[in-house]
């Protein structure tokens, strides 16, 4: 699977957040946060900057789900990417 222009194919990733405090905090409490992390898994032929396993955020609201084979993937755009650790 090869994404196609500015598309990339990531897997997002469910983590645990602590407050400063060390407060972990519920699932209710993190839908008030804007960006997602994920894990690329493939990018597009005319992505730069970003490459396969980066760890990203993304903007929550972009994107689609998208089943190939019985992997599931979330497809977004270049520019819904904020951070690339």
């Amino acid at each position: 699977m090869k994404p196609i222009g500015k598309y990339i194919a990531i897997t997002p990733i469910s983590e645990e957040i602590k407050s400063q405090s060390g407060l972990i905090l519920t699932s209710q409490d993190t839908r008030d946060f804007r960006y997602k992390k994920a894990k690329v898994n493939t990018v597009g032929t005319d992505v730069h900057g970003i490459k396969d396993s980066d760890i990203i955020y993304f903007d929550k609201h972009a994107g689609h789900s998208l089943m190939v084979g019985d992997i599931p993937y979330t497809i977004i755009r270049e520019s819904d990417v904020v951070i690339v650790e």
